[in-house]
């Protein structure tokens, strides 16, 4: 075995092990994708986890994520000495990242050696997501007064698009490069993936909304909000005040019509390729899921009142198995799963372009 090839080994069982480490739910359904997929796909999350790292740790100034930042964009590009870079971030970050985090960016340079052995088209695509979203958290981390809400939807569609929606162009790009057969649909793929994105952000957001709001940040929408007559400068856990609830209610209807897109993506990928299906339906799955139990609770205090069990992931894992080539299931699978979550009312900004 060759020195070379030694290291790519090294540094993929280390890749493996730290997905394990900083995601479980992306430890599980990236190895479903195609052996063609699994390391770019599997380092790309990586890479988005460093700059997640860098945006959440709360010992970091404004100043200096939007500095490291910007910097990991270097690193990323090869313009930036990894290790340098991952030396000085490690000395800055507090106990509230955890191990798992801190390892993950004291081996930087080995993500990113798996990161310079992909093609073109693979750097380009994983580039392009680090650059807009650290450059988008960046923005958003210099606002002030985050903790009383962003402006209004499009503020928070411009969120989502920088933090999640990009990362489904990325996606994408990889899932095109890797088919012939789904290039040929990369266009409609392309918007579909940004709604997809931003219906796995959104419910992200409402199930996290309370640990945001403990750490001072609060990713809501104020006009949604002021407009059922609730100030978000009041939230407090617990939240039953009806203007809240209503509000609310309208986000959750709004996810809704961004996963009912999430499904149109996944089913325009060929029934042969259950892979990447899998790898997508599992995340649809669990955020479906996750929308249903933040809607029968919306008093919960924590996000771990409505996060769902293993049992409800295993049935996920079971069912879409049973179902994955079959749109016609997934699409009543949905449909059952979604009837009772409010629908977002006609030309509301959202992109749900098919009722089901």
């Amino acid at each position: 075995m060759s020195t070379s090839h030694g290291l790519k080994s090294r540094d993929l069982a280390y890749q493996a092990e730290a997905l394990q480490g900083v995601s479980r739910t992306f430890a599980l359904t990236i190895p479903q994708l195609p052996d063609a997929l699994c390391d770019v796909v599997g380092n790309a999350y990586l890479l988005c986890r460093i700059t997640d790292t860098i945006e959440d740790d709360p010992a970091l100034s404004a100043e200096q994520k939007r500095v490291y930042s910007l910097r990991f964009v270097e690193v990323v590009a090869g313009h930036e000495n990894a290790e340098a870079f991952a030396c000085e971030l490690g000395s800055l970050l507090s106990s509230s990242t955890t191990n798992s985090e801190q390892d993950l960016i004291a081996n930087t340079a080995r993500v990113i050696r798996i990161t310079r052995g992909f093609n073109g088209t693979q750097r380009n695509a994983l580039e392009r997501c680090v650059r807009i979203m650290s450059r988008g958290m960046a923005e958003f981390q210099q606002r002030e007064g985050i903790a009383g809400g962003l402006d209004d939807l499009p503020h928070l569609d411009r969120y989502c698009y920088c933090v999640a929606g990009v990362v489904g162009e990325m996606l994408t790009e990889l899932f095109c490069d890797y088919s012939p057969e789904i290039g040929k649909r990369r266009e409609e793929l392309l918007t579909l993936a940004v709604s997809f994105g931003q219906g796995l952000q959104m419910t992200n957001i409402l199930k996290d909304l309370w640990d945001d709001q403990r750490r001072g940040v609060c990713w809501l929408p104020r006009d949604i909000f002021l407009a059922a007559g609730f100030e978000l400068g009041s939230l407090s856990a617990g939240q039953t005040h009806s203007g809240f609830v209503q509000g609310l209610f309208q986000l959750i209807a709004i996810a809704r019509g961004h996963l009912a897109n999430a499904l149109r993506f996944i089913l325009m990928i060929p029934t042969r390729e259950t892979g990447i299906r899998l790898h997508c339906l599992w995340a649809l799955g669990m955020a479906v899921l996750t929308l249903r139990r933040i809607y029968r609770k919306p008093a919960f205090q924590d996000g771990q009142e409505v996060k769902i069990s293993r049992r409800s992931v295993r049935a996920v894992i079971l069912v879409t198995r049973i179902f994955v080539r079959s749109n016609l299931a997934l699409k009543l699978l949905f449909n059952v799963l979604t009837y009772k979550l409010p629908r977002a009312r006609a030309g509301e900004r959202h992109l749900e372009q098919a009722q089901w």
